[in-house]
């Protein structure tokens, strides 16, 4: 009888991740996977404004994080860096942000950033990351490295993972200064999509695909021209979203968000996604 018991007990304990959610999903915890290269990892530097957030936004960590005390695969307060350790604020701070705050109570939010700095497209797709990883630099290969060689697995394996806890709601990409003007962009996006809905067990039509502009036009965008090959993204992706970056203030390299940049980037995420869920955010 005791070892009955005991048989017993052990099967009704519930376990919970190092964020306090339990294994079993919550239907109230909505989560969105992010990708992309240097503006979705987020320039280094995160402002005092930046360091505080409310608990419902959690990030899973997708690589040990040391020095913020972060082990891969746990979920922690949403606080900048989201990518890696040396990365900064990005375009999810504030997507989470606007999310959490124009969401009912009950409802929380995660996130789960793989990204990596300078690499085109193809470093996602599964049919050509090994040629495409083989010829980087070797800055590039030490990031690449961090997610096993292999970022759009670490990236399913993350998501699986988080899948644990909650339900996956969205994806969010920026992307496509190293592929500027390659018209073919939207296609080789599609590939990825197509595979994470599959590897991930998603339905298209209820987890739609967000890509903002590159640095725009009236910031003297280095990669603006690109930007008219995102906008053509919803006509091969039925269920995808331009994000504007008209008015995202630009660091001196044309390349990059400041700060500013950053947050309402990221506000403008987190409104269209409100309205896709059929909540209403903030003006």
């Amino acid at each position: 009888m005791k070892l009955a018991t005991c048989l017993l007990a052990a099967f009704l304990i519930i376990p919970c991740t190092a964020g306090g959610f339990a294994q079993n999903p919550d239907p109230d915890f909505y989560i969105f996977l992010c990708f992309g290269q240097s503006n979705m990892e987020g320039f280094p530097g995160v402002e005092e404004q930046d360091k505080t957030v409310d608990e419902r936004f959690q990030v899973l960590a997708a690589v040990d994080v040391p020095k913020l005390g972060r082990k891969k695969g746990n979920w922690y307060p949403a606080v900048a860096p989201l990518c890696r350790g040396s990365t900064g604020l990005c375009p999810a701070d504030y997507f989470g942000r606007t999310m959490v705050a124009n969401l009912p109570k009950n409802i929380k939010v995660g996130v789960v950033n793989v990204s990596v700095a300078g690499c085109k497209i193809e470093l996602f797709d599964q049919t050509s990351y090994k040629t495409y990883a083989s010829k980087v630099a070797p800055w590039m290969t030490n990031i690449i490295n961090q997610y096993g060689g292999n970022p759009y697995a670490h990236l399913v394996e993350m998501g699986k993972l988080a899948q644990k806890d909650g339900v996956i709601k969205g994806i969010l990409l920026h992307q496509g200064e190293s592929n500027n003007n390659d018209k073919q962009w939207p296609a080789k996006v599609k590939a990825i999509y197509d595979n994470l809905i599959q590897d991930l067990n998603l339905k298209s039509e209820s987890v739609p695909l967000l890509a903002s502009e590159l640095v725009n036009a009236d910031q003297k965008g280095a990669c603006a021209s690109h930007n008219i090959i995102i906008a053509e993204l919803p006509k091969t992706i039925p269920n995808s979203h331009v994000v504007s970056s008209a008015g995202c203030v630009s660091r001196p390299d044309r390349l990059h968000f400041t700060a500013a940049g950053y947050r309402e980037l990221g506000k403008r995420y987190g409104e269209k996604m409100l309205s896709l869920l059929g909540y209403k955010g903030t003006e």
